[in-house]
């Protein structure tokens, strides 16, 4: 198989289908690599034209594989919180190894300082890409807008939204967004390397004052209910949540509280060329969904 010009790693995900679809916008499908676990993402992806790579990041050679010949490169965090990092430096390594020009790493907003546990690995992956010497961007993405839209169908039927962010303001965008910020940055004609992009929403918005906007645009009287964070976790938990993904919930809460989940640098909405997504419309299209 020839080698492609740009790979995106996890590309089955919901973020990384966001990246393929806006890089085949301007980049054609012969020169996009993806590395995917599953057969049939293979051949979805297959069937659209772009180079196919099964492996994942616990497997070194699989790696090695897809980041042959690759300029470009997304690392798309893995999803197995507790072993990001191992999984992360093997990316890395054959990055290193295939001699990448750019590896662009999706880490997590302000993670040099951020209170939120799920930091701590990302910060280790951004200490690993530094040491590597293999060329690099940080796009520090903020909370995902559809993180809390998927609590909509719940607060409807309780007419409750449950939390432990108190008043903290939380500066989410579109997954959409992100995945823009991301094509933007491969395809960029001025080097990208070193750049450090902090990604959040233009507008802001506490768990309040969403409850607020979904009892307006549903009609239904939502209110927030704000608990301590074992309280919400124990809520999460009794709701049906697997123990350790209520823990990072319940821990995200409690730093957006810190104000871990706000920045209002505008900093991707410049990126982008656009304003961000605003909360109201993830809403609206949750509702319509």
């Amino acid at each position: 198989m020839s080698a492609s010009r740009f790979l995106v790693t996890g590309a089955s995900g919901q973020l990384g289908r966001l990246v393929i679809d806006g890089l085949l916008k301007t980049v054609p499908a012969s020169q996009i690599g993806v590395l995917v676990r599953s057969d049939k993402a293979a051949a979805e992806f297959a069937a659209r034209g772009l180079h196919v790579h099964n492996g994942d990041y616990g497997r070194p050679d699989s790696l090695k594989a897809a980041f042959t010949g690759v300029e470009r490169a997304l690392l798309i965090s893995s999803s197995e919180v507790g072993q990001r990092t191992a999984q992360h430096r093997n990316a890395i390594e054959a990055a290193r190894q295939a001699g990448v020009k750019l590896l662009a790493y999706t880490s997590l907003l302000h993670a040099d300082t951020s209170p939120l546990g799920l930091a701590e690995e990302h910060r280790q992956t951004e200490a690993a890409l530094k040491a590597s010497g293999v060329p690099h961007a940080l796009l520090r993405n903020g909370w995902y807008s559809e993180n809390y839209a998927a609590s909509i169908p719940a607060a409807l039927a309780h007419g409750a939204l449950l939390g432990s962010a108190d008043g903290g303001r939380i500066a989410s965008a579109a997954r959409a967004d992100y995945a823009e910020a991301a094509v933007r940055v491969l395809t960029a004609a001025k080097p990208q390397v070193g750049r450090i992009y902090e990604l959040a929403g233009d507008a802001s918005y506490t768990l309040a004052e969403f409850a607020a906007e979904l009892s307006k645009q549903s009609g239904k009287p939502v209110a927030y209910r704000d608990l301590p964070q074992a309280d919400y976790e124990a809520a999460l938990v009794g709701a049906g949540l697997p123990g350790p993904f209520a823990a990072l919930l319940a821990d995200s809460d409690a730093g957006a509280a810190k104000g871990a989940l706000f920045d209002d640098s505008h900093t991707l909405s410049q990126l982008i060329g656009r304003p961000t997504t605003p909360i109201v419309a993830t809403i609206s299209a949750a509702l319509k969904a």
